[in-house]
């Protein structure tokens, strides 16, 4: 089974409000297996467009990745998030094909 994914871009507008998002979050993620890969940090926009914020969550599954953004755990931490920031969220599928230079 193939890992799923959040990969996000934020602006947040109200770094206080925000802090109430992340406390809120861990209930959602630590009942979905999420881990962090990406959360925040130095980084250089090299193609295209950018938020202030970038964000990577992987979870033991794609349906995990899907079921915690719908659970009601996650629904209420979206409020203080969406009361905060502004962000595009994508969830995706992981690979686990063939990599360059497989035999």
């Amino acid at each position: 089974m193939t890992k799923g994914y959040w990969m996000a871009g934020v602006d947040v507008t109200d770094p206080e409000a925000y802090k109430k998002y992340v406390r809120a979050n861990a209930e959602a993620f630590a009942k979905f297996g999420a881990r962090f890969l990406v959360r925040g940090g130095q980084f250089e926009c090299v193609e295209g467009n950018a938020r202030a914020r970038s964000v990577v969550i992987e979870f033991p599954s794609y349906q995990a990745a899907l079921d915690c953004y719908r659970s009601p755990e996650y629904r209420r931490a979206m409020g203080f998030r969406r009361d905060a920031s502004e962000a595009d969220i994508v969830i995706i599928e992981g690979y686990d094909g063939p990599q360059p230079g497989d035999a």
